[in-house]
């Protein structure tokens, strides 16, 4: 499972700085899995009239790319994103279970939140401007995702992201990045429906003076 093999390939072709990676997966073992990388930074706009040049920037759009690797159990996918999170100096991972929205009385942002896992803009449905996308089966992971659930893993990278002159953290490189192998292990179990399952990978010993 290729997940940081992806990151910095595609790092090295974009050359902007990261905000935050995200995987989502379907629950059911061998699906595909969804690569988005958010990325920091912003073009020019043409359609936008001509004026201020600040009105005419927007920013760049992600990148989604669709991986295609075997997986049996949720704690695969786990350990493949703690390495990633690891190595690129992510203070901590994220993993959210989220239900199914396409059933009576979901509130509206569960339905907003599955759209944006799947790299659909909500605001401005079929409009894919804000994403440069990989994945042909996107559509189809959304839609079974709104019948069944899915999963969603999140962290920010500190090498190579936006992070590097805010990240206090004392295991990490100069880069920003970490040796491997990565010393959190992944825990069995989904967890709680709608409370996330947080993997603290960074750490401070000495005192920070404001």
């Amino acid at each position: 499972m290729e997940i940081l093999q992806s990151i910095i390939a595609q790092v090295d072709t974009v050359r902007l700085p990261l905000y935050a990676v995200t995987v989502t997966a379907l629950p059911r073992p061998d699906t595909p899995l969804l690569l988005i990388l958010h990325w920091h930074g912003f073009r020019r706009d043409e359609r936008m009239p001509a004026g201020d040049p600040l009105t005419r920037r927007r920013p760049v759009p992600g990148s989604a790319l669709q991986l295609n690797a075997r997986w049996r159990a949720l704690e695969e996918i786990d350990a493949a994103m703690l390495d990633a999170a690891w190595q690129l100096g992510a203070w901590d991972m994220e993993r959210h279970a989220r239900r199914a929205c396409a059933r009576v009385g979901a509130p509206e942002q569960e339905t907003v939140e599955c759209r944006q896992a799947f790299g659909a803009n909500p605001l401005a449905p079929g409009d894919e401007s804000h994403l440069l996308a990989e994945a042909p089966d996107r559509s189809e992971m959304m839609h079974f995702a709104a019948a069944k659930g899915y999963v969603r893993w999140l962290f920010r990278p500190v090498r190579g992201g936006v992070w590097r002159t805010v990240a206090e953290d004392d295991t990490l490189r100069p880069d920003g990045g970490r040796e491997p192998p990565c010393p959190v292990a992944p825990r069995s179990g989904q967890g709680r429906r709608g409370v996330p399952l947080v993997y603290r990978l960074g750490r401070v010993t000495r005192i920070v003076l404001p």
